[in-house]
C-alpha cells in the first residue's frame, strides 16, 4: 500500500502553486487511482479526464468515481482524442514505462498541455546505493515472479513488470526525455530507497 503514499505525493506536486480549479488530465489511468486522488483531494474544483488504453481496466474503475468529477476516455497515449493546450496539468501513474514508443507519448503530454501547465510522472525505478540494489534486484527478478505466480496462477503474471522496470531509462535520463519534449524546469525526486521517482516539469512555450 506505499503506492498511495506516492500517488499522495505525485497530487502534491501537481497541484502546487496552481489553482485547483482547472481541467486535469490522467493519462494511462488504469483503475483510475491516481484521478481519485487528484479529484479527491480537498478543494478540488476542477475537472479530471482519466484516460488509458485498456477499456476494462477504465471499467473496473468507474464504479469508484460516481461521487468525483472524473470523465473516462478510451484513448491511446500515443495518439489523444484531445485539441492542442486542452488541460492545465497531467499526471501519468506508472504508465510511460509501457508505452510502445516513449518519446510519441511524452510529445503528446506536451501537445494537450497548455504552456506552463505541469506534467508529472510516477514512475518505478532501479535503486542505485548498495547493499539495498543488490537486494532489491534479487526481490524484483526472483521473489516477486514467484509470489506472482503463487497468487494469479500465471507463470509469466509478474515476470513482465521486473523486465519493464529495468529496461527503462533511469531517472536522469527520463528527465533528458521529458525536456526534449518539450518540457522545462524538469526535476525529480526519489521514493522509498530509490524504488521509485517522481518527474514534474513544465510545459514550455
Amino acid at each position: 500500500n506505499i503506492d498511495r503514499r506516492w500517488r499522495r505525493r505525485t497530487v502534491d506536486w501537481l497541484l502546487a502553486d496552481l489553482e485547483p480549479d482547472g481541467t486535469f488530465l490522467d493519462a494511462c489511468a488504469g483503475t483510475l487511482d491516481l484521478a481519485l486522488e487528484l479529484a479527491g483531494r480537498r478543494g478540488f474544483r476542477g475537472q479530471v479526464i482519466a484516460s488509458d488504453f485498456s477499456l476494462p481496466m477504465l471499467e473496473r474503475g468507474r464504479p469508484k468515481i460516481q461521487t468525483h468529477a472524473i470523465r473516462t476516455a478510451w484513448a491511446d497515449a500515443l495518439c489523444l482524442p484531445f485539441p492542442d493546450q486542452t488541460f492545465d496539468g497531467a499526471t501519468v501513474g506508472f504508465g510511460v514505462r509501457n508505452l510502445a514508443d516513449l518519446g510519441a507519448g511524452l510529445n503528446e503530454l506536451a501537445r494537450v498541455l497548455r504552456p506552463g501547465g505541469r506534467l508529472v510522472i510516477l514512475e518505478f525505478t532501479t535503486p542505485v546505493r548498495q547493499p539495498l540494489r543488490g537486494l532489491y534486484l534479487f526481490y524484483f527478478r526472483k521473489i516477486l515472479p514467484w509470489i506472482g505466480r503463487i497468487i494469479s496462477r500465471h507463470k509469466d503474471a509478474y515476470a513482465y513488470l521486473p523486465a519493464s522496470v529495468l529496461d527503462f531509462p533511469a531517472p536522469a535520463a527520463l528527465a533528458e526525455r521529458v525536456r526534449a519534449a518539450g518540457f522545462r524546469d524538469v526535476r525529480w525526486e526519489t521514493l522509498t530507497g530509490g524504488i521509485a521517482a517522481i518527474h514534474i516539469a513544465t510545459r514550455a512555450g
